[in-house]
């Protein structure tokens, strides 16, 4: 017969007095209770390994702070995965290991990991926004939560005060970001769901609002302004460059004098400044060239033909345009990038092929074969566009002064 042990009583476990010797208490099921010569008692569970049949002990914690019965119920836990064949001190390793990295995996450090991998296909401003943007006002709130522990409850509380203040537009990127924050997370193995799915469904969607822009026949009317307005050269310089080249804010303050190829009149715009991280060239027609030469002396000792008036060693800031538009009296008429809407409108008028016109704004679809065929052969095709539009401006400006247009009438006659 086999023997049968007799469970220790709360008595017993209490008043167990420590001897010489370490010795243990059995409760029986392979539960022991150690007791050291320091008087410490500690809970284990002696077992046979699952497959190799090797003996060891699991701990279960200390008494009093694991009580008798506390033990016991770890103690039939712990059975009932040897009876699945999973040994209990594997499994509980296991769970802490995950128990640690899912703790150590907060919102801000996944977010981290995710611009990295995001920052391939977007531009740098775009990326530094996207960041300001959750650190102001994710981040103080969420950024050190445990991201599985981060509920649409728990943002849709975070995000509703900006919602208050009718921020509709920061709310809808708030959600999409924290959205692709978790579709990353689940991608990499880290969730099994994304438990924000849903959330910008518990918010009003902003009316679209174009950005501001001029009419085609207004074009007069900015070229007027900007011959007596009171702003700097190098920021009247820029306002005409970005006009005349059909790009964005950015990418006109950020020109570089490395990227412009004046032999072959060519403006070759590096990928990683680019919103879509597509390189993009620009036909450099005769006016835009002259305002590169009206820029040479002031900028030729910087890498960017628009410096910073702290720094040669930085480029403008992109908002000087928009800045210096709303001065001019433009203010929630036109913004900087409107100049590129007022451009594709008028083109578009006058009959230019939409296509090119689109290669022209650097707006690229999702057929990459496609998109490398327009570009090497719409670069010919946009040449009379692009000289179109800047006689167009030319022709705007007459009666004021144009700084590309001055220029051009005094290279033409010096030639």
């Amino acid at each position: 017969m086999p023997r049968i042990t007799k469970p220790l009583s709360n008595t017993e476990v209490k008043h167990a007095k420590p001897k010489e010797k370490v010795y243990n208490l059995a409760d029986g099921g392979g539960l022991q209770l150690r007791v050291k010569p320091n008087g410490s008692k500690l809970w284990l569970l002696d077992y046979y390994r699952p497959y190799t049949k090797k003996r060891t002990s699991l701990s279960f914690g200390n008494y009093p702070e694991v009580t008798i019965a506390q033990a016991r119920r770890k103690r039939e836990a712990a059975r009932e995965l040897l009876a699945q064949d999973i040994d209990p001190q594997e499994h509980r390793e296991e769970q802490t290991r995950e128990n640690e990295l899912a703790h150590s995996n907060t919102l801000k450090h996944i977010a981290t990991n995710w611009l990295i991998v995001k920052r391939s296909t977007i531009s740098k401003d775009h990326a530094n926004d996207t960041w300001r943007s959750l650190d102001l006002h994710i981040f103080p709130h969420l950024g050190k939560l445990p991201i599985h522990k981060v509920t649409a409850v728990k943002a849709i509380e975070v995000i509703k005060p900006i919602a208050a203040k009718g921020s509709l537009e920061t709310v809808k990127r708030l959600c999409q970001r924290l959205n692709e924050i978790m579709v990353y997370a689940v991608n990499t193995g880290i969730l099994d769901q994304n438990p924000l799915a849903g959330i910008s469904k518990a918010f009003q969607a902003p009316i679209k609002q174009h950005l501001p822009t001029l009419m085609p026949d207004q074009l007069p009317l900015l070229m007027q302004t900007l011959s007596t307005a009171s702003i700097k050269h190098a920021t009247r310089c820029l306002i005409e460059w970005q006009l005349h080249t059909m790009t964005r804010p950015s990418e006109a303050a950020g020109t570089r004098w490395a990227e412009l190829d004046i032999e072959n009149a060519l403006w070759k715009i590096p990928s990683e400044r680019m919103k879509k991280k597509k390189p993009h060239n620009v036909p450099l027609t005769s006016q835009a060239l002259a305002l590169i030469e009206v820029m040479r002396p002031i900028s030729s000792n910087s890498e960017f033909v628009f410096p910073s008036d702290r720094s040669n060693k930085n480029h403008i800031h992109k908002s000087t345009a928009n800045m210096a538009l709303k001065r001019m009296g433009f203010h929630g008429v036109l913004v900087a990038h409107g100049m590129r809407a007022l451009a594709s409108t008028t083109l578009n008028e006058q009959g230019f092929d939409s296509d090119v016109i689109e290669a022209a704004l650097a707006h690229t679809g999702d057929n990459e074969v496609r998109n490398a065929y327009n570009r090497a052969e719409y670069i010919e095709r946009r040449k009379p566009m692009m000289n179109w539009w800047s006689e167009h401006i030319g022709q705007a400006a007459s009666g004021s002064v144009s700084i590309a247009g001055a220029r051009n009438l005094k290279l033409v006659a010096g030639s």
